[in-house]
């Protein structure tokens, strides 16, 4: 009996792991497509909101028209593009599409496996409000990138901010717990044990994936602001190390903090240096400490990786935030939060 269970057990972990593990994957390449979408300013292509009949896209000349008459009313076509072409909107439109259809295809990979692992009881009853939590955060999801596009469809050619932010961290927030599921089925959920720690190990891990989540949060910012062109020179602004009125411009000013683009650039560009610095002392500490050798491993490989996303960084401000360079960027973040998540697993879970 206890074979026959350790056996079923192991077999609900593996199902369980690869599907988290492809959600994941779908996940980033959302996250990562999203970007593109941004980058080609095509995120506003689309005007509409059909989750059932907008899988299939216009066919015939005259669904076409009328796709593009209605984007012909938005604030981006009559500020901005207002010269485009119907072949060229069909090319923002495709674009957009796609990321679209991706967002209901892993819509579908996540809720079908999730109602039959649920009805075979793969998902233990006491795990089933965490993985129908996923699911109704994967409807936010949505709802948030709907509330976002509407944001550029009322009176300016540009989505909010703050919700494009929002957006992202909502991303993040389901990568992150579908990986740590994952992670723990990996382990043998069944005889992973936790225990409670507060040595520095734990306390640098957690600072840094705090402050990393930071970082993002600004890179959100950067991409809603377009803060990326304020400064194409490194390290000096506009000739300074430390440009005047980054407190100032905007009242209150705290404001500045998050509606400035010269200060939500200058933030996100030396934050980056806080992120490797800390990522730094924990390589120190995991190695004098002669850690595990998986977890030095990881932590050195995050070093490197958070090196390279400098330079990233430093070649998308002075070379004008070029394409390839900037979904590169954008791609290494994720990466560095991904390897940061499974820093904090192995720290955690014994």
């Amino acid at each position: 009996m206890t074979i026959h269970n350790d056996y079923s057990a192991n077999t609900s972990s593996k199902l369980l792991s690869g599907w988290l593990f492809s959600l994941c994957s779908l996940i980033a390449a959302m996250v990562l497509l999203g970007g593109f979408v941004r980058l080609t300013h095509s995120g506003l292509s689309i005007v509409e909101w059909q989750i059932v009949t907008g899988v299939v896209p216009p066919v015939s000349d005259a669904a076409w028209q009328v796709t593009f008459s209605q984007y012909q009313q938005t604030p981006e076509y009559r500020h901005i593009n207002h010269d485009m072409t119907l072949p060229e909107y069909k090319f923002i439109y495709f674009i957009e599409y796609f990321h679209r259809l991706l967002g209901r295809l892993t819509g579908l990979i996540l809720v079908i496996p999730l109602i039959i692992f649920l009805a075979r009881k793969t998902i233990s009853r006491r795990e089933a409000p965490l993985y129908i939590g996923i699911g109704l955060l994967f409807a936010l999801q949505g709802g948030m990138g709907w509330y976002m596009v509407k944001s550029g469809l009322v009176d300016r050619p540009a989505v909010s901010p703050y919700r494009l932010t929002a957006h992202l961290l909502l991303a993040l927030l389901l990568f992150a717990l579908c990986f740590w599921l994952a992670l723990d089925k990996v382990n043998q959920p069944s005889r992973v044990k936790r225990q409670p720690k507060r040595g520095l190990v734990f306390k640098l891990s957690l600072g840094l994936t705090a402050i990393l989540v930071v970082q993002i949060t600004y890179g959100g910012f950067m991409a809603g602001l377009k803060a990326g062109h304020v400064s194409a020179t490194f390290p000096l602004m506009f000739g300074y190390l430390i440009p005047p009125d980054l407190l100032s411009s905007l009242q209150p000013w705290p404001l500045n903090l998050v509606a400035n683009p010269l200060t939500v650039h200058f933030v996100h560009r030396w934050l980056g240096f806080v992120v490797l610095a800390l990522i730094g002392i924990l390589f120190y500490v995991v190695r004098k400490r002669t850690c595990a050798w998986k977890l030095q491993l990881s932590v050195a490989a995050l070093l490197v990786l958070g090196g390279f996303q400098i330079l990233l960084g430093i070649g998308v401000i002075t070379w004008h935030v070029p394409l390839a360079l900037a979904l590169s960027h954008q791609t290494v973040a994720l990466g560095l939060f991904a390897l940061t998540l499974f820093i904090n697993h192995q720290v955690v879970v014994k």
